[in-house]
């Protein structure tokens, strides 16, 4: 399953995490998948059924 980028990097700049939501913007891509970022996302203390969008293919 994958969530959009911009989806993670506007819920860290929520949490006023602004120099975070510039790295994942600038390294990941613009689909990511669950399965191989789950790591990255329990560092940012991101739960991926909290980001999962609709849109997802």
């Amino acid at each position: 399953m994958n969530i959009a980028r911009d989806r993670i990097a506007n819920v860290l700049r929520d949490r006023g995490q602004q120099v975070r939501a510039d790295w994942v913007e600038r390294e990941l891509p613009v689909r990511v998948d669950l399965a191989k970022h789950v790591g990255l996302l329990a560092t940012l203390r991101l739960d991926p059924a909290d980001l999962v969008d609709t849109s997802s293919p």
